[in-house]
């Protein structure tokens, strides 16, 4: 019964049930006075209540009674975030995950908070310790595509995005990702020919120092995302859904070509 009371508490608080949370937490601590679940929904309360630095200072007084208390971490690092802190958010989930270093979650919200901040390398980092842990979320190698997309690591944000079509077949923002690097990359393969330089200096020229394809491979990938993309939005899906035809229309003109 009493984690059900529990888990209701934090519902009403979700949605702004005041009274019904009051209920709750009034019989919660009527039980167990001097719990330290208790105390922590009596903080997420004034946080609902938008009493941040209330609900901080019993987070702190929490963890000087217990230093590995970790749901308590995590809501000292959801105020900062709340707060627009974003450097202080970023160094407590940091310390965190030095102890706790397989969680998942804190990673991607390392990841994310890094982003908020433009901070790719940082970023892909995280990312790159989400892939060791779980290598074959096809969610988190298309994270890590896009961000080495924006940060201009295109060749290697190709290699990402064909690994996230190997890991969930005809994946549409994975297709979208080949076609956008492969056309990338041919384009500075043309600009590079024409200035005279040599495949070495092309690939000096990325973040990663990765070396692209050759033109080739590209216009062979090039070609098959635009074919699959083609074929999922004329119906050729697992849905077997046919796309709008405006929708269709404007894909044609992306990728300049006919429905097959």
């Amino acid at each position: 019964m009493w984690p059900v009371y529990e888990q209701v508490c934090i519902a009403a608080l979700d949605i702004g049930n005041w009274k019904l949370a009051d209920t709750c937490l009034g019989r919660l601590q009527k039980r167990f006075p001097e719990s330290p679940r208790v105390e922590r929904l009596i903080a997420m309360k004034l946080e609902s209540e938008n009493d941040l630095p209330g609900a901080e200072k019993i987070y702190m007084d929490l963890l000087q009674k217990d230093s590995s208390n970790v749901a308590v971490m995590k809501r000292l690092i959801a105020i900062s975030k709340a707060q627009g802190n974003y450097p202080k958010a970023v160094n407590a989930l940091a310390e965190y995950l030095d102890i706790f270093t397989s969680d998942v979650e804190g990673w991607l919200e390392l990841a994310a908070l890094y982003l908020l901040q433009h901070m790719y390398q940082q970023a892909n980092f995280c990312l790159e310790e989400l892939i060791l842990l779980q290598p074959q979320n096809h969610f988190y190698h298309l994270k890590y595509a896009e961000t080495l997309y924006t940060a201009g690591s295109t060749t290697l944000a190709l290699k990402e995005y064909c690994r996230v079509v190997e890991l969930c077949t005809d994946h549409v923002r994975g297709l979208y990702g080949i076609k956008l690097c492969a056309s990338q990359l041919l384009d500075n393969a043309v600009r590079s020919a024409a200035s005279g330089k040599s495949s070495t200096a092309v690939a000096n020229a990325d973040p990663h120092g990765v070396p692209p394809p050759d033109k080739k491979t590209l216009e062979a990938m090039d070609a098959l995302a635009t074919e699959r993309l083609l074929h999922l939005y004329s119906g050729g899906g697992r849905s077997g859904g046919v796309a709008p035809e405006t929708v269709r229309g404007v894909l044609r003109l992306w990728v300049g070509r006919k429905d097959p």
